[in-house]
């Protein structure tokens, strides 16, 4: 590891955060297991827990003849009993308690609906910290180079801190630079933050955002995850499965400043492919940070000024009064009626009246409280659509 820890933990985070509920402990840990074998990523493990049944732990004991007729192939399976002789499934359990780490699978509610959403989601998710509904529902990914010019710095700062306070949750990348600036601005708000590494969590890269790392955890104020498990260094070809997460557990991904090559415009890639939104700020023209952020910016992404540019496109104006709202509000009749009678298209407030049968005062105050709730929205002209 490439600090020395303090307490019991990897940091000093609470310690009910771990493990999971959604299954037996002895499942659990065959979960785990599997997570460390290479070569056995989502793709192969479905198959797996489709051949046996769901049971993970039937599948790590099966036999060779077993493992074939599964639909694996010699070559992966000759790898997986190798790798299996290696593993001590209760073991690695044991080590994530010790540590404080949370385990989220397929199988938990809790698992990132936006993740679940896309391919080859990872099977098992590690976390320190904690992660509330409001980050799986209202976040946005922050990315850029690890040279940040001043500008660079200026513009992070200013998108990060701006919607950190509009209850908007960061996510990012832990690295130097942009991600680095968009954390610490997120936390210096008083907002929430999600750093996705690439490595064990016990291995924080880079080394010097150690105090990041742990400032994010112990803060109560957000969480680190990786799909690795303990142990795994942070080796070049885990960067991209990170950068994949970190598009993916956003609505959309800002790009504030980064050259033609970086792997902030993978992300913004993965992004794309996810079916996100891709915010670039300009950059000027003779900036090297610059040309990569206009080149998206030619393919498509959206242009941004100001954070307003990215509420309004994410339809997310109405973040904090949504959230207020959907603590307090409960559904009721009259909403259960007028969803019925509202689509992706337009319509008047007097033709939902009339459909719904409903008094015009009562329309009018309930569909006020569904647009709070972020149920629906109004787009001008008394006129109103579904908000998702």
């Amino acid at each position: 590891m490439g600090k020395k820890q303090r307490g019991t933990g990897v940091f000093d985070a609470p310690a009910h955060y771990y493990p999971t509920d959604a299954m037996p402990l002895a499942e659990l840990a065959h979960w785990i297991a599997f997570s460390r074998v290479t070569g056995i990523g989502p793709v192969r493990f479905r198959l797996l827990l489709n051949a046996f049944h769901g049971d993970a732990t039937v599948a790590w004991k099966a036999s060779e003849k077993e493992l074939a007729l599964a639909g694996l192939e010699a070559k992966v399976i000759a790898s997986f009993l190798r790798q299996r002789a290696t593993i001590a499934p209760e073991r690695e359990l044991e080590r994530l308690e010790k540590l404080k780490i949370h385990i989220i699978t397929w199988m938990d509610a809790s698992y990132p609906p936006l993740l679940r959403k896309i391919d080859y989601a990872p099977p098992v998710l590690y976390m320190c910290g904690s992660m509330n509904e409001d980050d799986r529902r209202y976040a946005l990914a922050i990315v850029g180079t690890r040279r940040m010019s001043v500008y660079g710095r200026q513009v992070t700062e200013r998108f990060a801190t701006e919607l950190a306070r509009g209850k908007i949750t960061i996510i990012s990348g832990l690295a130097l630079g942009v991600d680095t600036v968009a954390h610490t601005a997120a936390l210096d708000a008083g907002g929430r933050t999600i750093a996705v590494i690439a490595s064990g969590l016990d291995h924080i890269y880079p080394q010097v955002n150690y105090s990041l790392a742990q400032r994010i955890i112990e803060s109560g104020q957000g969480a680190l995850i990786t799909p690795f498990p303990l142990g795994v260094k942070p080796e070049k070809g885990n960067f991209p499965a990170r950068n994949h997460i970190i598009s993916a557990l956003a609505l959309g991904v800002l790009v504030t400043e980064a050259p033609p090559q970086s792997g902030a415009l993978i992300t913004a890639g993965s992004a794309l492919d996810q079916g996100r939104e891709v915010f670039a700020v300009p950059g000027g023209i003779f900036s090297p940070g610059g040309a990569g952020v206009n080149k998206l910016i030619q393919e498509g992404a959206h242009p941004v000024t100001s954070v307003n540019d990215i509420l309004e496109q994410l339809n997310l104006f109405m973040v904090p009064a949504q959230v207020e709202a959907q603590a307090v509000l409960p559904e009721n009749a009259e909403e259960d009626a007028l969803l019925h009678h509202i689509s992706h298209e337009p319509q008047h407030i007097d033709e939902i009246t009339r459909n719904a049968g409903l008094p015009i005062h009562v329309v009018a105050s309930t569909l006020t409280m569904m647009e709070l709730k972020g149920m629906v929205r109004q787009v001008g002209g008394m006129q109103y659509v579904l908000a998702r």
